[in-house]
């Protein structure tokens, strides 16, 4: 599981102009943010999703509440989760351990391992480049419709799951 921080303004990836020429690029000039929540099945590529205003740990926890809905609490659930401070606060951790949730922490600044940060550059790549809605609530439905939408094996595919030597192949077959 992972979250993002999505901004009204949109990252410039490129921008067209003759030689010489400023490139225009029409922007509102307010910004705005928000953050996306999501969680990745390793096995059938469903994913979980939850929009916040915040990636605060009240907002960690109600993506947790969201994940065991509907599902048995004497089931473990498994998380592979970055040290962010929404996740080691301690509220964040005793909530974790009632709901029965298994968390395996991911090395600090290794993204890379994670593939749900896979998939947010690839909906940055694909939606939020060059392009700015017109407010952040739109933002963020279209980019929870981006990821909803994807099949399982896009999913796997952007998420680098595909990849015979994926790192995470050798330790999800003991879940």
């Amino acid at each position: 599981m992972d979250e993002t921080s999505l901004r009204l303004l949109p990252p410039l990836r490129a921008a067209w102009a003759p030689v010489g020429q400023q490139a225009s690029v029409a922007v509102s000039g307010r910004n705005d943010h928000a953050s996306l929540f999501c969680a990745l099945n390793l096995h059938s590529g469903r994913r979980v999703t939850l929009r916040r205003a915040r990636q605060r740990q009240g907002d960690f926890q109600a993506f947790l509440r969201r994940l065991r809905h509907g599902r048995p609490v004497h089931d473990r659930l498994y998380l592979l989760i970055d040290c962010h401070s929404s996740h080691t606060a301690k509220a964040s951790l005793r909530l974790a351990r009632e709901l029965n949730f298994i968390l395996f922490w991911l090395p600090k600044q290794c993204p890379r391992l994670n593939p749900v940060e896979h998939l947010w550059r690839a909906l940055k790549a694909d939606v939020a480049a060059n392009r700015q809605f017109a407010s952040i609530e739109e933002t963020l439905r279209y980019a929870e419709n981006w990821i909803q939408r994807l099949s399982p094996q896009q999913t796997f595919r952007k998420a680098g799951l595909l990849s015979p030597k994926y790192w995470l192949h050798k330790v999800s077959k003991n879940f």
